[in-house]
């Protein structure tokens, strides 16, 4: 008999699809509810085809506070500006919250209003939540009770970073170009999504004042960096799942490809899903489907006393990005092994 019960709160789209998937295999949790608005009393197969036979479950619409009543875990697969009316209610149930929106994520209620676009409902509550990537916060999050999982291009990007953020040789101005996949809009279609011209386009958005920005500082900062400055260009390109993001970084000039790469090792090495790579730099192919990022680096020749790293990181948006990285801190949260129902390395190609 499985130990845990979860509930999804948030399951119609496609984020939600991939926590009801990974749920559905877990060895230890019994997904036991899923809440949405739309699509009610809908087998969850009629919405997300490949659950089709696996599951009795249909989408219910409960209040979710009512919703999570008695179950051990919620995830949140709410939009932003939602995820925070409901959250604390949640809570204050005893039910153990991870959020996948970004209404938690920061503790600057000012950054929030500049970024999401409206004053948070709950702004006692920024900073109780603990940022949810496991590799930096691994141990706060196994004595959390909520846990605020990080956005898709935060968490490609600081994981690229986070080697030179913890040897504290992360300052100054940060140049970054990330491209990422259709799915990242979510389910709803919109101008930026629609096939015949996502298909064949390649389309920066938000240049400069993309909503994660905040974010990556202030985990940055954490980690040891607090005087970086973010310029990020984001793009959208004709994929489904994926994103790929190229960090420009002035470092040193005596910090050789050696000297760079045993940072790298060091922050890694006994990293369940992120797979330093030498022998060739990360790409999208190699992550996508699966809870694995890839980080790797070029370095270019020494100018003067600075040279410039290009430390590339690759993560499947969906689940590294989002839902699998949920899943990775519950796991975490309940006391489970980490890696529980996360271990597929994806298809190839």
């Amino acid at each position: 008999m499985k130990r845990f019960k979860a509930v999804v709160i948030g399951g119609t789209g496609y984020g939600g699809a991939e926590m009801i998937r990974r749920l559905l295999i877990h060895p230890d949790v019994e997904l036991v509810r899923v809440v949405a608005v739309d699509h009610v009393g809908e087998p969850l197969g009629a919405v997300h085809p490949p659950l089709s036979g696996r599951t009795n479950l249909r989408f219910e619409n409960i209040p979710p506070a009512e919703a999570a009543r008695g179950a051990d875990v919620a995830l949140l697969g709410l939009p932003h500006k939602v995820s925070a009316h409901h959250a604390p209610d949640i809570l204050k149930a005893g039910v153990r919250v991870v959020d996948m929106s970004g209404d938690f994520r920061l503790r600057d209620a000012a950054a929030y209003a500049q970024y999401y676009g409206a004053k948070h409902p709950h702004p006692e509550a920024l900073g109780t939540f603990v940022y949810g990537l496991p590799e930096l916060n691994r141990a706060a999050i196994q004595q959390a009770r909520a846990v605020a999982s990080p956005g898709c291009f935060a968490t490609t990007i600081e994981l690229g970073l986070l080697p030179l953020a913890r040897a504290g040789k992360l300052s100054g101005l940060v140049q970054v170009v990330g491209i990422t996949g259709s799915s990242g809009s979510g389910v709803a279609p919109s101008a930026g999504t629609h096939h015949p011209v996502r298909a064949v386009n390649l389309k920066p958005y938000k240049v400069l004042e993309h909503q994660h920005t905040p974010e990556i500082l202030e985990t940055l900062a954490s980690a040891g960096a607090p005087d970086v400055q973010l310029r990020f260009v984001p793009v959208s390109a004709p994929l489904s799942r994926g994103i790929l993001v190229t960090s420009f970084v002035e470092l040193p000039a005596d910090l050789d490809g050696e000297a760079l790469g045993a940072l790298f090792e060091r922050m890694y090495a006994g990293e369940p899903f992120v797979r330093f790579v030498r022998d060739r730099l990360p790409e999208v192919a190699a992550v996508s489907g699966s809870n694995f990022a890839e980080v790797g680096f070029t370095l270019a020749p020494p100018v003067g006393d600075t040279r410039t790293a290009a430390i590339v990181s690759a993560t499947d948006n969906l689940i590294k990005g989002g839902a699998g990285q949920a899943i990775q801190n519950m796991n975490l949260m309940l006391g489970l092994p980490e890696t529980a129902s996360l271990e597929d390395p994806g298809p190839w190609p």
